[in-house]
């Protein structure tokens, strides 16, 4: 038995293999040919014996699958029937597939034809109606016509009556009938309006130009056959026969066909433009303005750029060339101003009939250590004095009493150090009614003055309270008098300003003081509208660790709520919480209560007005105006100096010295009135200069300014948080802290008074005569000279007179006595002079010897 036992070996098999070469191309035109070899794939066809064939049972006909020997391997009858059974179910599946699509696209035919019939009848009865305007139109020139040669007859009649001479020859009928039978029969409605011709049967209508266009494709497939695929083709041949001009591509057919298509399905009619009202700021980016317009950024900077400006979407233009821009759409510009964003902050008067009463607010003011906070404690029964540094108010604070009597006061306490004067004015423009505290045993002092002139200024009534009645050497007649310098004339020397003497240390008159405050706001009428959109004046701010920027705000009008959105300065926010003076979080505030606001979005400054506006938009809006506005202020104050104005002030910088700091408050208004106390700090050799304010803890922000610019950090009751500290210690920057404004103004006064040059002052302390001169070797000319008054000494300087004109000055290079250097010769001795490179010296000169001392200026 051999190996194979009679069985062919395996392999591919399907006859003898095919071999080529395939040439393989790759990138750069490189080339490979490769060996493939081919094989034949064996196809089994089944065979079925037909049912009456030789060979086959009359009853149940028996199925073969061919030569067993010739399928596959594995593959027995069983298998092989599941494969046919298969093979006839995809078939008549595919089948079905093939009906269906048929009656899918005989019922896409039929709508397309309905829709086409429906366009033809439209356009049909569009002709209809245009053939039978101008047919009515060309009968009435018609008929204009014969009636204007009509007259032109009967005008030849006449005229040819009046001469006696033939008339001309008329027209003949015939010709007149000519036109009329020539001209088009008007369509009757519901008729054919493309003439008799067209309307004889038999004759088919006159084919679209969709039809006539498949009608061309059809015969140009049938004229050209098998090279209709290469028509679009220009080949050298056509190029040079003449022939084979520029065809249509076949992305053009396809975009002729989607056009037909969306003609037929009504999809064609672009939708009608609509004409926007744009609001037009004084500048706008390209892309901004599109986008107001629902215009495409392209278009709009392509027309900018056939208007001769090579602008892209992201620059700005003016407003004049965006208006011709938006006429060229066909919009309508409306011009607005960036300020017109404020007009959303409700400024509408209140009727008398919205008008409730209010509180007053009074502000107490006047010089310090005079009493106020005391007396305003006296009036609050608390104590607020020792909780300020060094016994004196350095904060404005904002306070709701209630009298004895259930009447509502708010009370308003200021600095009265001369640092604090924009508090005192912010104090005096928010309130009204001024209690001006005079202490009875120092009379008027300077910020007592201010006082009233801040008063004054503000135009609010003014009450005088005399403190202080108990000590022993108070005398109040001299208040009074010394007030009368400064306009105040009180009602006790028959004056209309109110004064009640009063001790805040024993409460001696604090009632007459309510009694007199409650009869002049009575007397003012004090009312506001609950029911509006709240606004008032930020009295102080400041940044609070974990509640962040922090405002105190005294309402003025409507009633703020917690949840309503602000403005206020150039910051915005949304009311987070509002906390009263008694440290109480309410739910509101109403007029005339002070409360603190959480919830800003950055520290304001003291003294800006908030309102309550709807939307976070609106507020957003106004803030980024306000800020860009400021920012461009400041810039327009730069950009005014010129070049030469910049020279000399820089010129003019090199002989100033300079001390930056960098000052870190814990309130807003603490903060400016040290950078106003540092600015009036030198004169014209010095000067301070304050890098940075601001509000709250020290960072490590500020440490890294302070070593780039070599300038030390004052803290004024804040201090540095440990990442800060740590820091100024590895880079060498000092950190100073103070609570009282006193110590601050004075160590800056002083370290500002180190960098003044020292006053040099000059002694006379000799003259000598020169006698006679003498030339030593190694050494040169040698004065002989005698000492007539003082002393010469080898270190002082000296000068040379000649005729009592200073010709040189310098110092001495040798002092002899006889053959001895010696230190300093008296008067009435001889010596020897030599002076340090100069040798022009005669008899009868007189040398004038003094010494300079160095004496350290302070400033005032």
């Amino acid at each position: 038995m051999s190996d194979t036992d009679g069985k062919k070996p395996l392999g591919l098999g399907g006859g003898a293999p095919r071999s080529g070469q395939v040439k393989q191309s790759f990138s750069h035109g490189r080339t490979k040919s490769v060996v493939v070899e081919t094989k034949r794939k064996r196809v089994v066809v089944p065979t079925t014996t037909k049912p009456g064939a030789p060979g086959s049972g009359a009853a149940v006909p028996t199925t073969t699958y061919g030569d067993p020997s010739k399928r596959p391997a594995g593959i027995s009858d069983a298998e092989m029937e599941r494969r046919m059974t298969a093979l006839r179910a995809a078939k008549a599946r595919e089948a079905e597939d093939t009906l269906r699509r048929a009656e899918d696209d005989r019922l896409r035919e039929e709508d397309r034809a309905r829709r086409r019939e429906e366009i033809e009848t439209r356009e049909r009865e569009d002709r209809e109606r245009a053939e039978a305007i101008r047919a009515k139109a060309e009968e009435e020139e018609r008929a204009a016509k014969a009636e204007a040669a009509a007259k032109l007859a009967a005008a030849d009649a006449r005229r040819a009556d009046v001469l006696g001479t033939r008339p001309r020859s008329a027209t003949p009928p015939a010709a007149t009938e000519a036109p009329a039978k020539a001209a088009p029969t008007p369509a009757t409605p519901g008729g054919d309006p493309r003439g008799p011709a067209s309307a004889k049967p038999g004759l088919a209508p006159r084919k679209t130009e969709r039809e006539r266009d498949a009608e061309r494709d059809r015969g140009a497939k049938r004229t050209t056959g098998e090279d209709a695929r290469r028509t679009g083709k220009l080949t050298l041949n056509d190029a040079l026969a003449g022939e084979g001009g520029r065809q249509r591509s076949l992305a053009a057919m396809k975009r002729k066909q989607e056009k037909a298509r969306a003609k037929a399905l009504g999809l064609g009619q672009k939708a009608e433009k609509q004409v926007r009202d744009v609001q037009l700021p004084e500048t706008i980016v390209v892309s901004e303005l599109a986008n107001r317009m629902a215009e495409r950024a392209a278009d709009v900077v392509k027309s900018l750029m056939k208007m001769g400006m090579m602008v892209t979407m992201n620059q700005a233009i003016d407003a004049d060339t965006a208006e011709l821009v938006i006429e060229e759409f066909g919009h309508k510009a409306v011009r607005v101003s960036d300020a017109d964003v404020e007009q959303v902050i409700d400024t509408v008067k209140d009727s008398d009939e919205s008008l409730l009463p209010r509180p007053p607010i009074v502000t107490i003011m006047g010089h310090v250590d005079h009493g106020k906070t005391s007396l305003l404690d006296a009036i609050r029964k608390a104590n607020v004095v020792s909780g300020e540094a060094g016994g004196i108010t350095q904060h404005i604070g904002a306070y709701q009493v209630t009298t004895d009597k259930g009447q509502l006061l708010t009370f308003l306490d200021t600095p009265g150090h001369a640092a604090f004067t924009s508090m005192r004015s912010r104090g005096a423009h928010v309130t009204d009614i001024v209690v001006l505290v005079v202490a009875a045993d120092d009379a008027v002092m300077p910020q007592t003055v201010e006082a009233i002139a801040h008063a004054k200024a503000a135009k609010v009534p003014m009450i005088v309270a005399i403190n202080k009645i108990d000590k022993h050497d108070a005398d109040p007649q001299k208040v009074r008098t010394d007030l009368l310098q400064h306009e105040i004339v009180v009602e006790a020397m028959s004056g209309d300003v109110q004064d009640v003497e009063v001790s805040a240390k024993t409460g001696k008159g604090l009632d007459n003081l309510l009694e007199a405050i409650a009869l002049q706001a009575e007397l003012l009428e004090l009312r506001a509208n609950p029911k509006r959109a709240a606004s008032g004046a930020v009295i102080e701010a400041k940044l609070d660790v974990g509640r962040g920027p922090v405002a105190t705000v005294l309402v003025q009008n409507g009633t703020l709520r917690k949840g309503d959105i602000f403005v206020v300065g150039e910051q915005w926010g949304k009311v987070r919480a509002l906390i009263n003076d008694q440290g109480e979080t309410v739910m509101e505030a109403g007029p005339s209560v002070p409360v603190e606001v959480l919830g800003l979005s950055g520290t304001p400054s003291a003294g800006d007005t908030l309102n309550v506006v709807e939307t976070e938009a609106q507020a957003r809006e106004i803030a980024d105006y306000r800020e860009k506005a400021a920012k461009d202020k400041r810039a327009a104050a730069g950009a005014a100096t010129t070049l030469e104005q910049l020279m000399a002030k820089a010129k003019a910088d090199l002989s100033v010295a300079e001390l930056p700091i960098i000052i870190k408050a814990d309130v807003q208004g603490s903060a400016e009135a040290i950078v106003q106390a540092m600015e009036k700090i030198g004169n014209e050799e010095v000067r301070v200069r304050v890098l940075h304010s601001g509000v709250g803890a020290i960072t490590d922000t500020d440490v890294g300014l302070a070593e780039a610019s070599k300038a030390p950090i004052i803290g004024f009751n804040v201090r540095a948080n440990a990442s800060a500290r740590q820091s100024a210690n590895q880079k060498g920057v000092e950190i100073r802290y103070y609570s009282i404004i006193y110590d601050l103004v004075d160590d800056i006064k002083a370290a500002a008074s180190g960098l003044l040059k020292a006053e040099v002052r000059e002694h006379f302390i000799g003259y000598a005569t020169i006698k006679e001169v003498f030339k030593v070797t190694g050494v040169g000319q040698v004065a002989g000279c005698l000492v007539t008054e003082g002393v010469a000494r080898r270190s002082a300087g000296v000068r040379l007179l000649r005729d009592s004109v200073v010709i040189h000055e310098g110092t001495l290079k040798t002092l002899k006595r006889f053959k001895d250097e010696v230190k300093e010769v008296q008067s009435g001795q001889e010596c020897g002079m030599a002076f340090e490179r100069y040798e022009d010296i005669r008899p009868g000169d007189v040398i004038e010897i003094f010494e300079r001392e160095e004496v350290q200026r302070t400033l005032a």
